[in-house]
């Protein structure tokens, strides 16, 4: 009871050092409230590390390299996001997460983005529900090379205010108030650590680990261990005197950096290393035990093949028992391998494991078996039940309950409520399923249900990324899509069209093209970078090359668009077939054509800004800023500058839609009851306070409908509302996965 109210203390004393970003809405926004979910994808992204409580059985958490932490909540059998709340999008990379040794409703969290974005201790005293924000000098790299390396925050087990941590940058730094304020450790060595503005290959500080057998309750451990994962002469230091000297102790090559380390309760520390710092470009590792003599060995699995190691743990209720992860090891692919004798002998557990991805089956989005995982960055054994384990891939989560079997090994996605994903665009059509989505790595889904896992459809051609889609507005079970591979693999497709809703596709290829003399001749579909958009009716295809080019029999046979300008991003009327627009941002004016995309004319754009778009650069995954309604021909969108303009007459004459709000995205929903005008959907700012935006009435008012405990970071990509359901939203985001939003009580 004294512990627990002298942390209450610390918290007061330090929550003016940091907020949750919470601000108050403006009076003349309004507020609609709002019930948020996620369309549920189940995982999806990297989790470079997971962590089990040692003092209470059921608790974990997991943190993410662009979505935020995660804990275990037993009750509910789900896990649950810990910073929805938050509006500082760099808090949702956490660099490191430990939970208190002593009191299971204490947790810890380093979290930061990369070098160039803000820091912070958080702190929390009832799971992760409420964080105390402690800005810190130091950065750090949530989302860099190395987020794999760990834990780089540790807590003294003997004395839990205080608390290490191991920068990228800048040296090893010590709390003693739980974590209220930090100072650096001068007797650190802190030989090759680099500054950030070098963009040099750092990983810093990769560990911290305290030998809970060094001390006794309140006196703190005497015995602590450090590893560096930069290039140096040593990578591996030890103290004796609680962290206030250090000397090198270590036994492997100096080529091998130290990623995590695990240490039992007999003082016996295991290593894991590579020779670079992962997630991607290792080739060669080792793991090492260290007795708690000082005598080191190589205990390497022998069958390692390529790449290195990284994830370890240990077994509490099982002494001898310790797993380690392999990472880049591509042929034959990672594995994780377990001992039951301090690493003397090692059972590869690739061979004989299975897994049930059933409730996931969007880990078959490539188009083959869901196989092991790549990136097994996190591992660990539940310290309660030798028999539960559970490891981190680049897509998923796995764990079993028979982890301590002798024969087939069966594993399963553990991610209830893990939404992990960066979503680069999506549609709602008019018809069909209520949402097509376009993933980063994940390709892209046909959701018929949002809450469930969708079936992989996005093949033929297969694209790990889905830049754009465009549905026909008379024919919305016609789409097209736009997307890219990873670089080293190969293409000959990066178009695709569908007749069928999104279910079933057919590759698009468009001829090469010199879009002037003194260019060769090439196609350029085949990076990706070239959009395609469909006619109301689905007949006619525009695919955006640096000459766009049309097809109106899907690509047997291209023409040219006369008047259509070079680079050119049109869109198609949503009700008239014949109708198409597109901005010519070099001239500053909205072209239009009434013959099917064959000829395309300037027209009057009355009312719009001199300048239509400063920069004048489009990326191929940035949503577009002129759309098309699908109430009404001639009814078009256009975002110039932070304004919103409207059009009702295709072109001609426009008026400003947006107020006083500063728009960043927007999408366009089904009008209210009782009005024709298209309801819009914006991420912006009104006033001071950034946020989900909703208008019923053509943009003079707007009202905010999210709140201040679903901010997800504001990291959002994309935002549409539904055509068909009045007031549903749906937001990409950059990490928290594909969001939808009702009012409240619907």
């Amino acid at each position: 009871m004294r512990r627990r109210a002298a942390w209450r203390i610390v918290l007061a004393i330090a929550v003016g050092l940091g907020s949750l970003g919470r601000a108050a809405v403006p009076q003349d926004a309004g507020g609609v409230r709002y019930a948020w979910r996620n369309a549920k994808v189940g995982g999806g992204g990297f989790a470079p590390g997971i962590v089990f409580s040692p003092v209470e059985r059921g608790l974990a958490y997991l943190r993410t390299d662009m979505g935020g932490a995660y804990r275990w909540d037993r009750a509910t059998a789900r896990w649950v996001p810990l910073q929805d709340g938050m509006a500082e999008g760099s808090y949702m990379g956490v660099e490191s997460i430990a939970p208190d040794p002593v009191d299971p409703d204490i947790v810890y969290m380093a979290a930061g983005m990369g070098a160039g974005t803000p820091a912070a201790m958080l702190r929390s005293a009832d799971r992760g529900r409420h964080w105390t924000i402690v800005p810190v000098s130091f950065r750090m790299g949530g989302n860099e090379d190395g987020r794999g390396l760990g834990e780089r925050l540790a807590i003294d087990p003997n004395r839990t205010t205080t608390l290490f941590f191991g920068s990228r940058h800048n040296g090893l730094w010590r709390s003693d108030d739980a974590g209220a304020h930090w100072a650096k450790v001068a007797g650190f060595p802190a030989t090759g650590l680099g500054a950030p503005a070098a963009k040099q290959t750092h990983g810093g500080i990769s560990f911290v680990l305290a030998d809970p057998a060094s001390g006794a309750a309140g006196r703190g451990s005497t015995i602590l261990y450090a590893g560096v994962a930069d290039p140096g002469a040593h990578h591996l230091f030890r103290s004796g005197d609680g962290g206030l000297t250090w000397q090198a102790d270590e036994a492997a090559p100096a080529r091998l950096l130290p990623a995590k380390a695990a240490i039992d309760a007999k003082g016996t520390l295991f290593v894991t290393y590579g020779d670079a710092i992962g997630p991607n470009g290792i080739s060669d590792g080792a793991v090492w035990r260290r007795a708690a003599t000082g005598a080191w060995t190589d205990v390497s699995p022998p069958d390692r093949a390529s790449g290195g190691f990284m994830g370890v743990s240990v077994a509490r209720t099982a002494p001898g028992t310790i797993a380690v992860s392999s990472i880049d090891r591509w042929n034959p692919g990672d594995t994780v391998w377990r001992s039951t004798d301090d690493g003397a002998h090692w059972t590869n557990l690739r061979e004989r494991s299975t897994r049930d991805i059933s409730a996931t089956p969007f880990l078959l989005h490539e188009g083959k078996g869901a196989d092991f995982g790549h990136w097994i960055a996190g591992l660990a054994i539940d310290p309660f039940d030798a028999a539960h384990a559970a490891y981190t891939t680049g897509a998923t989560v796995y764990a079993t309950q028979r982890f301590d079997a002798a024969g087939a090994l069966p594993w399963a996605p553990w991610t209830e409520g893990i939404e992990q994903t960066a979503v680069i665009t999506l549609t709602s059509p008019t018809g069909g399923a209520t949402l097509v989505s376009g993933f980063g790595d994940l390709a892209g889904f046909v959701h018929r249900d949002l809450e469930a896992s969708p079936q992989p459809s996005f093949i033929n051609p297969y694209l790990s990324n889905t830049n754009n889609l465009d549905y026909a507005g008379q024919a919305p079970l016609i789409l097209v899509r736009s997307g890219s591979l990873y670089e080293d693999h190969p293409r000959d497709a990066t178009l695709g069209w569908s007749a069928d809703g999104g279910m079933t596709w057919q590759p698009v290829r468009t001829p090469a093209i010199r879009p002037a003399d003194d260019q060769p001749g090439q196609r350029y579909d085949l990076k990706g970078d070239a959009a395609i958009i469909v006619s109301a009716d689905g007949a006619t295809f525009i695919v955006c090359t640096p000459v766009p080019l049309v097809t109106r029999d899907h690509g047997r046979s291209w023409g040219l668009a006369q008047g259509l300008h070079r680079n050119a991003r049109p869109v198609a009327d949503k009700v008239d077939p014949l109708r198409f627009y597109s901005v010519d941002f070099d001239a500053n004016r909205l072209l239009a054509s009434s013959d099917g995309a064959r000829s395309f004319a300037p027209v009057a754009g009355k009312g719009l800004p001199a300048e239509l778009w400063p920069g004048k650069v489009y990326w191929r995954e940035q949503q577009y800023r002129l759309v098309a309604s699908p109430y009404g021909a001639g009814d078009i969108w256009f975002h110039v500058g932070e304004a919103l303009w409207h059009s009702a007459d295709g072109g001609r004459s426009f008026v400003q839609a947006s107020g006083k709000l500063r728009v960043e995205l927007f999408g366009l929903g089904k009008p209210a009851a009782g009005s024709t005008v298209a309801a819009i959907y914006a991420i912006g700012t009104l006033g001071t306070v950034r946020g989900v935006y909703r208008s019923l009435d053509g943009g003079r008012s707007w009202a905010r409908i999210n709140d201040d405990d679903h901010q997800w970071g504001l990291r959002f990509r994309v935002i549409s509302g539904d055509p068909r359901i009045p007031g549903r939203v749906y937001l990409g985001t950059d990490g928290r996965g594909l969001l939808y939003g009702d009012p409240a009580g619907r």
